[in-house]
């Protein structure tokens, strides 16, 4: 039997492999002409893929690199993870991460999994869709929860942070750092906090401690929170 190929699936496949590209992000403690840390991103530009790497996402692996002290040997979950840039930094310097992303998004999940390869890190990789309580998310106890513009449709504020919520009840002592776009939901952001009994413990301009090579090729008013739970 002879299989004979649809010409319009080939034309797909090429289509997708022209828009795939891999950029390099380097962290260093000094110089920034030598690197200490090379990490290599599987991006796609195609509309409705979304896998490429958000300025949010540069903004708090920065933030990683520079507090790499708290997370080694740190049990790190990365929500919403997609290029998964913060995680693959946490794991670089010592975390135990697990990078997960809408469960119904099985491309996304293959394209960690793919970076991670890419890069020689071990990641736990896994699907995570807020607000949806199946077996999974009960044996995850993070010590630290990061997020990069998780906060961005407020429609999905409710289940991002009912998830949030209940992993750092999960675990005690553990905190949420987010980096976001300052979109004018910060007050929606604050209600929300105090109707799951959140408060937070840090807010940082996103630019204040980034590079300047680096924030010379971002723009918007990113901010970086650190979120933990209200002691009763």
């Amino acid at each position: 039997m002879v299989e004979v190929k649809n010409p319009e699936d080939d034309n797909a496949a090429a289509a997708a492999t022209a828009m795939t590209t891999i950029s390099r992000h380097y962290f260093s403690d000094y110089d920034p002409q030598a690197p200490t840390l090379s990490i290599s991103i599987i991006e796609n530009m195609k509309e409705d893929y979304g896998l490429f790497v958000w300025p949010c996402s540069v903004v708090l692996a920065e933030y990683v690199w520079q507090q790499k002290h708290r997370f080694q040997g740190a049990t790190v979950i990365e929500l919403g993870a997609g290029t998964s840039l913060p995680g693959l930094v946490a794991a670089k310097v010592g975390a135990h991460v697990t990078l997960t992303d809408d469960s119904t998004r099985l491309e996304v999940l293959e394209n960690m999994r793919r970076v991670c390869d890419l890069n020689k890190i071990e990641c736990n990789v896994l699907g995570l869709t807020w607000g949806v309580w199946d077996s999974s998310i009960f044996s995850l106890q993070p010590t630290i929860i990061l997020g990069a513009d998780v906060l961005y449709d407020s429609k999905a504020f409710d289940d991002l942070f009912a998830t949030v919520t209940f992993l750092l009840q999960n675990s005690p002592g553990s905190s949420f750092i987010t980096s976001y776009h300052n979109r004018s939901g910060h007050h929606l952001i604050e209600f929300l906090m105090r109707k799951w009994g959140l408060k937070c413990l840090k807010l940082l301009d996103g630019f204040s401690f980034l590079p300047s090579h680096k924030a010379s090729l971002l723009s918007g008013n990113i901010q970086l929170a650190e979120i933990a739970l209200i002691s009763r």
